[in-house]
């Protein structure tokens, strides 16, 4: 009986390799050399002569140089990472309610769809990048009321005041990049039987504890989700400052840069699956 448990459990787990296959293969033949080869790049110093690339060993060199001995990462870092910190709810919270909104039956709802997700199609790095060199992105009225002496003020933390500027400079552009989100919330959303709902308003349930009791639970899963795509495509983000870094130095410096870079983006992943894990559990524990 266990036996058969097993081979069931073991069936489904395995339906969703044909979906994942097309990206496996091509991680395998495209990315998985480049990036064996970027780690064995990032303990040597490596040279471009005629006769090809020259690597000499250099171990933890670049390491230590980069987290010891040198203090460019953590002076584009810290600031990147307020910013995230301060971006990510921003977009999840603005998808989440495009997603509801859109989720209303109402004439020309399809178009309201498309118009929302376009932005994301369009919004490849040198279409962002270009909005921003002209200014745009941002609210017109931060000079004008001299915003940053008013948060200056209020917060103190000139880290903190430096962070929410950014993001209100690119206000819009940020705004942007939640269409993946909003699709994904607007699935989560058509997941929920009408019937849950209806039965709740016939017990007399106001829209607030409706939300609360049935819809917020039913979406923890698609904001799980939403947030860890959220944190990817953030440290990805075109004016992502470490991006930029990466690119400067040698060719086994930018490597130790990048693999470090790396651990850092998994950390933060790992803290957020921390604490999502322990906000689920303390929901059930609620229940």
């Amino acid at each position: 009986m266990n036996w058969t448990r097993l081979r069931a459990a073991a069936a489904r787990n395995l339906e969703g390799l044909p979906f994942i296959a097309p990206w496996l293969l091509g991680f395998l033949l495209f990315l998985a050399f480049p990036l064996a080869y970027s780690f064995y790049m990032s303990f040597h110093q490596v040279r471009i002569l005629p006769t090809g690339p020259a690597a000499s060993w250099r171990g933890l060199g670049y390491y230590n140089e980069i987290l010891f001995s040198s203090s460019s990462l953590y002076n584009e870092l810290i600031p990147f990472m307020l910013e995230a910190l301060i971006m990510i709810p921003v977009i999840l919270v603005f998808a989440f309610l495009a997603a509801t909104l859109l989720n209303f039956r109402f004439r020309g709802r399809a178009l309201f769809r498309a118009v929302f997700f376009v932005p994301v199609i369009f919004s490849s790095g040198y279409v962002v990048a270009e909005f921003v060199n002209q200014g745009q992105g941002g609210f017109g009225f931060l000079e004008r009321y001299d915003v940053a002496a008013l948060l200056s003020a209020y917060f103190g933390d000139r880290a903190v005041t430096a962070a929410l500027l950014a993001v209100l400079e690119r206000f819009v552009l940020v705004l942007w990049y939640s269409g993946v989100q909003m699709i994904i919330f607007l699935a989560g959303r058509q997941t929920i039987p009408r019937s849950v709902y209806e039965s709740a308003r016939i017990d007399g349930a106001s829209p607030w504890q409706v939300f609360w009791k049935i819809t917020l639970p039913a979406m923890l899963p698609f904001i799980f989700l939403n947030l860890v795509y959220t944190t990817v495509d953030l440290f990805t983000f075109p004016f992502n400052p470490i991006i930029q870094l990466i690119g400067t130095g040698n060719y086994g410096y930018n490597s130790a840069l990048a693999w470090i870079y790396f651990a850092i983006i998994l950390a933060f992943l790992a803290l957020v699956f921390l604490l999502f894990h322990r906000v689920l559990r303390s929901g059930y524990r609620a229940r």
